[in-house]
Parts: C-alpha cells; structure tokens; sequence
C-alpha cells in the first residue's frame, strides 16, 4: 500500500471480485485514519501513533460505498482495527475485526500482547452480533517442515 496507487488497484480489484469488505494487512501506512476514494469506497486503516513511527505492520478495512453510511469505526493500534456496521432493516450489527498477527518466530511477549488484545475486542462484541474475524495467518511457505513434521505433512 506504500507505493502510488495501490489503493486505487485494491479498489478496482473488490469491484470485479464483488466484494463488500476487504481487509488489507501490512499497509507500511502510520495513523490512523480514513479515505474516501474516488469512486466512493470507503478505506479505514490503523498504523504506529507513535512520533516517527517505523513504517511497517499496519492495517486496513476497505468498505463498497453503499455501507459507507452504516460504519462505526474503533481503531486498535497498528495490528487490531475494528468497524461496526448496523443493518437499518433488522438492527443487526455486524462487527468486522482485522488482525494482523505475528509470525511465530517472533517475541513471544509481543505474541501474547496480540492474542490478548484480539479477544478483549471480540469479548466485546454482543453475543447477538454477528461478528467477521479477518486476520493474516502468516504461514510460512516452502518445502522445510522442520519441527513441523507433525503439522505439515
């Protein structure tokens, strides 16, 4: 998302796809905030708030213009973003989580700090909503297996 009009393909992408919500993990983007794009989609992301923050991690709900109305927007840090949507039919909401989760190489203390803060959003959320988990497994990808023998076969 870093380089000039990424966005703009990520947008013309969930057009031909037909999709209503796309979440985007390492967006390199800082802040938080929100974009509206040029032919109406709606882009929420969440980066580093930090003073001159490192460009890295980040992530990002894209919403279709027609939901654009309906978000409630929560923003978790650079790796947790969360909008509410609220149907005008059935007062159904529908929650939208985006995680972006470390790989499991990493520090395991930051590790946890994720998980932690991943279930106090979702422990949030009512029961009677319906609630959409989106996060980046970060598989690793190759033929080594080693000390996973047992996972990948």
């Amino acid at each position: 998302m870093w380089e000039t009009g990424r966005t703009t393909r990520l947008a013309t992408e969930m057009r031909r796809y037909n999709l209503a919500v796309l979440g985007i993990n390492e967006t390199h983007w800082t802040l938080t905030g929100q974009q509206n794009l040029d032919l109406g989609e709606m882009l929420l992301y969440s980066g580093y708030e930090e003073k001159k923050p490192p460009h890295t991690q980040g992530v990002a709900l894209m919403f279709k213009k027609a939901w654009n109305s309906l978000i409630v927007r929560e923003y978790r840090g650079s790796g947790i973003s969360k909008a509410s949507l609220k149907t005008k039919r059935e007062e159904i909401t529908i929650n939208v989580i985006q995680c972006y989760t470390p790989t499991n190489d990493s520090d395991e203390d930051n590790e946890d700090h994720v998980y932690e803060r991943m279930q106090s959003i979702i422990a949030k959320c009512s029961m009677k909503d319906l609630t959409i988990l989106i996060r980046d497994l970060n598989a690793k990808v190759g033929i080594d297996n080693t000390g996973y023998k047992n996972i990948m076969r």
